[in-house]
């Protein structure tokens, strides 16, 4: 329904974000008045021994944070570092997907970031990555990745809880680098969002980078199949995520016919729904969800019903790859190891 209010742009929608109007200017005020305690120190920052990298956003979901969170730690690993993961966990997928994704890498729920970040230290992390934590500034970090979504950009950003945007797009300024992700926007939406990046935050350096679907995986068997198995089939998709659109334009241009269920984001998934979708499934050639959704649906997937497939996003770095580089290279400093 939010949803619906958000992006419609039939009368009824339009109607209700004019309703909503004052309260979103009470939010702005809320937002800017916090955002000024923080800048004059009158809230203080909690500073940690090890560097801490923050990936987050200025929207609610839908800007690929846990796939790009998870990329990072597999960097800063791969380059020598111990990182570990600290989040909220709200819903609890996300957990069992960085699980899934960084399996060496620890991952630490906790509702307190700053407490969360001592556990991770304590455990012997030299860096950590703070999955979603962009308005949680009670944490120092030494860097601030923000993620703009091209696929959710409609050039003219409204707050809550007339629009999905928790802070306006000046609050960029605060980066040490932001990332425009797209799944399906095309170029000149991510050349739209990249301007208006540039007029709100211009000493802010831009990478870009395209989340595309990975290989094929069974939930049952482990084995693994091309995308190019899907050309030419018709298949039931299934997605609780952040604008599921883009999952599901994503198999359809793999040339896939697909047949789309969606749920709420995090959406907890029932044994009844599971039956439900596996019934829908068994008039399919392939059922195929995200890996948000299989960590999920796998424990309650009716054997009989064959393989649940799924795919997890890949990151493929289009633009900016140096701003990326020297930013880990300086985490890395900051941990004392060799870049």
């Amino acid at each position: 329904m939010l949803e619906a209010v958000w992006t419609g742009r039939g009368k009824r929608a339009r109607t209700i974000r004019a309703l909503l109007a004052p309260a979103e200017g009470l939010y702005r005020a809320a937002i800017a008045t916090r955002g000024k305690l923080y800048d004059w120190g009158v809230f203080p920052a909690t500073e940690f021994s090890v560097p801490v990298l923050s990936i987050g956003n200025l929207s609610v979901g839908g800007t690929g944070k846990t796939p790009v969170a998870a990329w990072f730690a597999r960097q800063l690993s791969e380059k020598g570092a111990t990182p570990g993961i600290v989040m909220r966990g709200y819903g609890g997928d996300e957990i069992m997907v960085h699980r899934r994704l960084n399996a060496g890498v620890p991952v630490i729920v906790a509702v307190d970031r700053v407490r969360g970040i001592r556990d991770a230290i304590a455990q012997g992390v030299d860096v950590v990555v703070l999955d979603d934590a962009f308005q949680h500034r009670r944490a120092s970090r030494d860097a601030d990745v923000l993620l703009v979504s091209a696929d959710a950009w409609t050039g003219k950003p409204r707050l809550l809880p007339a629009g999905p945007w928790r802070e306006p797009l000046r609050s960029a300024r605060r980066a040490t680098l932001a990332i425009i992700t797209r799944k399906i926007a095309d170029n000149s939406t991510v050349a739209d969002v990249k301007r208006a990046l540039a007029n709100a935050a211009s000493h802010v350096p831009v990478a870009i980078a395209h989340l595309i679907p990975g290989d094929l995986r069974s939930t049952s068997t482990g084995q693994t199949l091309p995308l190019h198995a899907l050309r030419g089939t018709d298949l039931t998709a299934i997605a609780a995520i952040a604008h599921p659109d883009s999952f599901f334009k994503q198999l359809t241009e793999l040339g896939a016919v697909v047949r789309p269920f969606s749920f709420p984001d995090h959406h907890a998934f029932t044994r009844a729904e599971a039956r439900a979708l596996a019934r829908e499934a068994s008039k399919s050639d392939f059922v195929v969800c995200t890996l948000k959704d299989a960590v999920k649906l796998e424990s309650l997937w009716p054997a009989e019903a064959g393989s649940l497939w799924y795919v997890s996003q890949r990151l493929r770095v289009e633009d900016g790859q140096e701003h990326i580089d020297r930013l880990l290279e300086d985490l890395l400093s900051a941990a004392n190891l060799k870049p």
